[in-house]
């Protein structure tokens, strides 16, 4: 792990990523599968997801030292009301009626890891709940931010872990 110098928290299929297999990351998720799904009128394209990570593991609860990572991403799932089978969910994962509290508990992970004067990158989409309410969720307001996305429903903000 010494050479491990950032931890992607909530891995899924990477798709945030360009370098998918970057040496200094280790990249994590709870879930564990390979997936197929057919769209289109005809049912005729196929699309696959692999979400394989380094490490199998809840973002709650991190099996690292305290101050291991100078980078921590944290992209948890946004959708709570979508089916257990639609493809957004397959992909990125759900959350349920605690998602408060699993987003506050997840995000005190992260900066858990998180060595001093390091920075945790946060990645929401406001598809079901405003990032205003993760902000309240987490206890904590980003150092700054930025909306992207063809609605602006994105949100990227950045986090210090400060002594």
């Amino acid at each position: 792990m010494a050479e491990k110098k950032i931890i992607d928290m909530t891995r899924g299929s990477k798709t945030i990523w360009f370098n998918k297999n970057h040496p200094a990351v280790v990249y994590c998720d709870k879930r564990r599968e390979d997936f197929e799904l057919y769209f289109g009128k005809a049912r005729t394209s196929l699309h696959t997801c692999h979400v394989n990570p380094d490490i199998q593991c809840d973002f709650t609860a991190l099996p690292f030292p305290d101050n291991t990572f100078s980078l921590v991403v944290f992209d948890p799932p946004h959708l709570t009301k979508a089916k257990e089978t639609a493809w957004l969910v397959k992909k990125y994962g759900k959350l349920d009626d605690n998602w408060r509290q699993m987003l506050h508990d997840g995000f005190a992970e992260g900066m858990r890891v998180l060595k001093p004067d390091g920075v945790l990158i946060f990645k929401w989409s406001e598809y079901d709940i405003p990032a205003g309410e993760v902000w309240k969720a987490i206890g904590r307001k980003p150092l700054f931010g930025h909306h992207s996305g063809k609605k602006s429903s994105t949100f990227w903000a950045a986090f210090m872990k400060e002594e």
